[in-house]
């Protein structure tokens, strides 16, 4: 059995459902068996020592943890590996990037309204430390309104943070213009972008995009969980936020997680490799499942069309059915999916994303968000849409508002 068709064997299904499909990889992800196989070493017999101690195991870990650094590093233009710090998600990174550069300062901060809640939390808790915090409203694509981000960056502004991408919906928002309008209007403000559901999935460079900080993730490419990483430009002041014994890191304390670090590296690797066919292979399986699923009565997109939108992504809202009754009912035919934000699922709240873009509370609450992957296949997609207009039909049968 092949590599590819190992992972694809970790998308099947084993129960009683005809298959399964895999389609929550928003929340987490089954790690492509190349990564297993290359992060397991780590864990007894290879470099397993603390890269801080000067022996032998300690030197390899040090030495597998750079290289791992300059691989990513590389992959996005950073100058230096020295440039990448490795923290243990994308919420911690995202918490060092916001609260890392305002320490001891005070001004104004500038989010969306879209923006993940890894996001808008820790600005929440610096709004109540007395920062001014302006969120810039989107259209209903998702996309910033420019006009408005112009006209609330001014020189008490002390940094910009949002997303090159938005999770949920998909949007690829206008970054290069947003970070030329932040340094035009005060060439001393910090900006940083969270790329976590960018990287794999489009190119850019930190340089080019003139970035200051920018977030990545290990798991948004199907890589383990646990480990992320934030690029900082150098010569960016920015504060460690969490206290402890500094490892060979000086924003992140502690001792590095090699074997999850490796496992980063390798999924980067895979994410980058045949990039191009990857990418078209992903935006055929998008455009195929948006179709067939918009061709459903009652159904609405969620986010823009075509090149603008993810190539992994798909959210659609189904009226008169409740998104929390529809993933039930997927996962018994091996769909798997998830409803609203995967942040709020659990509690009884429409997604902060769509409320944003001007949803309905019953088409915020009918959403279900998908992404596809490079392993996925045309006959995934078929059984998904089948899967979908079967469930769809069940649950508008017994809907109080599909009988009104």
């Amino acid at each position: 059995m092949s590599q590819l068709e190992n992972v694809r064997d970790l998308l099947k299904y084993h129960g009683n459902a005809e298959r399964e499909v895999y389609l929550d990889l928003e929340n987490s992800a089954p790690v492509p068996i190349e990564v297993l196989e290359e992060m397991l070493p780590y864990f007894y017999s290879k470099a397993y020592g603390n890269p801080t101690l000067t022996h032998k195991q300690g030197w390899e870990a040090y030495e597998t943890i750079m290289e791992a650094a300059g691989f990513v590093a590389k992959l996005i233009g950073a100058s230096s590996p020295e440039e990448l710090c490795f923290t243990s998600g994308e919420a911690e990174a995202n918490s060092l990037a916001i609260l890392g550069p305002v320490s001891g300062r005070k001004g104004r901060i500038i989010v969306s309204t879209i923006d993940p809640l890894m996001i808008l939390l820790p600005v929440e808790m610096l709004e109540k430390k007395g920062f001014e915090v302006i969120r810039i409203p989107v259209d209903p694509e998702g996309f910033i309104n420019l006009d408005e981000f112009s006209k609330a960056v001014d020189k008490n502004t002390v940094l910009v943070s949002t997303s090159i991408v938005n999770n949920e919906i998909g949007t690829i928002q206008p970054f290069k213009e947003i970070i030329e309008i932040a340094r035009e209007k005060n060439p001393d403000v910090i900006v940083h972008m969270d790329a976590s559901d960018a990287y794999g999935r489009m190119r850019f460079n930190v340089k080019d995009m003139g970035v200051d900080l920018l977030t990545l993730s290990s798991y948004k490419i199907m890589g383990p969980r646990g480990v992320a990483a934030l690029y900082v430009r150098s010569g960016v002041r920015i504060e460690k936020v969490i206290e402890g014994p500094i490892g060979t890191q000086a924003l992140w304390p502690g001792v590095e997680n090699t074997p999850l670090i490796v496992g980063f590296k390798k999924a980067s690797e895979l994410a980058f490799k045949d990039f191009d066919n990857n990418i078209n292979h992903m935006v055929r399986l998008r455009d195929t499942l948006i179709n067939g699923l918009l061709s459903i009565d009652d159904t609405i997109l969620n986010g823009p069309k075509g090149s603008k939108r993810a190539p992994d992504n798909v959210n659609v809202s189904f009226l008169h059915c409740e998104g929390e009754s529809l993933t039930i009912e997927l996962s018994f035919k091996g769909v798997y999916v998830s409803s609203g934000s995967a942040c709020t699922r659990r509690i009884l709240q429409p997604s902060h994303v769509l409320t944003a873009i001007g949803r309905e509370y019953e088409a915020a609450h009918g959403s279900i968000l998908m992404k596809v992957s490079r392993y996925h296949t045309v006959e995934d997609v078929e059984y998904v849409l089948e899967s979908f207009k079967t469930a769809v039909e069940r649950i508008r049968a017994i809907s109080p508002t599909r009988r009104m």
